[in-house]
C-alpha cells in the first residue's frame, strides 16, 4: 500500500470516531457497523463501493459454516500474509477476526496508530482499542485497500 494511500485510510478512518454503532448502517457521525465503517472508508477514498451486502441479522455468523466476511475481503482487497507478531501489522492494515475457532470470521476493523485499531462495536460509538494478545489471536486474516485503479473519487491525490 502506498504511503500516500495509507494516510488516505487513516485520515478518513479517524473522522468517523464518535459514529453511533446501528447494525447495518454505514453514514458517518449517523451511525455503522463493524463493516459499515469499511464500507465508508472505502466510499470516501474510492468514491463507490465494491457491492452492497445483503441484509444481514446480527448473528449471521452463527448460522453458517461459510465464510462471507473473509471471502469479500479477498474478492476486493490485497490479502497480507498472517502477522506473527502484533508488531507485523501496519497502520491502515484491515484485520478480520474470529471470535470462535469453530464460527466463521464476523468482526472487521482497521488499524490505527500506536498500537491500537478502529472499529464500530457494538453499545458502543467508533472508537479505538489496544490489538492486545487477547484480540491479536482472534485475527482469521489481514487486508489491504487496493491500489487506486482509475475509478478513485476525483481530486484525490493517491
Amino acid at each position: 500500500m502506498s504511503s500516500n494511500l495509507r494516510q488516505a485510510v487513516l485520515k478518513e478512518a479517524y473522522q468517523w470516531f464518535g459514529t453511533p454503532y446501528r447494525h447495518g448502517a454505514a453514514r458517518k457521525q449517523v451511525g455503522c457497523d463493524c463493516l459499515g465503517l469499511i464500507r465508508g472508508v472505502w466510499r470516501e477514498i474510492y468514491g463507490y463501493e465494491p457491492e452492497k451486502p445483503a441484509t444481514y441479522a446480527p448473528d449471521w455468523a452463527e448460522l453458517s459454516d461459510k465464510e462471507p466476511l473473509l471471502d469479500a475481503a479477498a474478492k476486493h482487497m490485497m490479502r497480507c500474509p498472517m502477522p506473527v507478531s502484533i508488531k507485523d501489522i501496519m497502520p491502515a492494515q484491515v484485520l478480520i477476526f474470529r471470535w470462535q475457532p469453530t464460527m466463521a470470521a464476523k468482526h472487521i476493523a482497521i488499524m490505527g496508530q500506536e498500537g491500537r485499531f478502529i472499529h464500530a462495536y457494538h453499545g458502543h460509538r467508533v472508537l479505538t482499542s489496544a490489538l492486545v494478545p487477547q484480540w491479536f489471536r482472534r485475527i482469521a486474516g489481514v487486508f489491504e485497500f487496493p491500489l487506486p485503479d482509475g475509478q478513485v473519487k476525483q481530486g484525490r491525490n493517491l
